[in-house]
């Protein structure tokens, strides 16, 4: 796989999804992670900035732009990023019709979620690729 034709090393965008325990958070994460593959963002360990890790916290100011994707309306993702004092653009997956306890995670729902958060830029580039940087 070569970094030109995915942009997989782009840094400028992070992107911090929900891994929460419901489907709804591992929709989210899996949202996360196919943007990253994708190359539209890197993805980044909320966790470590939740817990003030220095490292992380500075690579973090570095992003020119940070995303949040959370699973439902408690918005931890978000919440934890703000608390840090990060200015974050944020995604609801209740905003966007998933409903915690009854989304099925599955590749139509990662596909439809991813979808509805990039403005269809992520089907275009699923569907371009073909050295499998992104899961068709």
């Amino acid at each position: 796989m070569s970094a030109k034709s995915c942009m997989c090393q782009e840094v400028g965008l992070l992107v911090f999804p929900c891994s929460g325990s419901s489907d709804v958070g591992e929709l989210s994460d899996r949202v996360g992670r196919t943007i990253a593959k994708c190359g539209q963002a890197k993805m980044f360990c909320l966790a470590g900035i939740g817990a003030h890790i220095p490292g992380m916290i500075e690579s973090a100011k570095a992003a020119k732009k940070i995303i949040s994707i959370d699973g439902c309306p408690v918005s931890c993702a978000k919440k934890t990023l703000e608390h840090a004092g990060f200015k974050v653009e944020s995604y609801n997956l209740k905003d966007l019709g998933f409903e915690k306890g009854k989304t099925k995670v599955d590749e139509d729902s990662i596909k439809s979620a991813t979808s509805k958060i990039t403005g269809g830029k992520i089907e275009e580039t699923i569907s371009r690729s073909s050295d499998g940087c992104c899961a068709k």
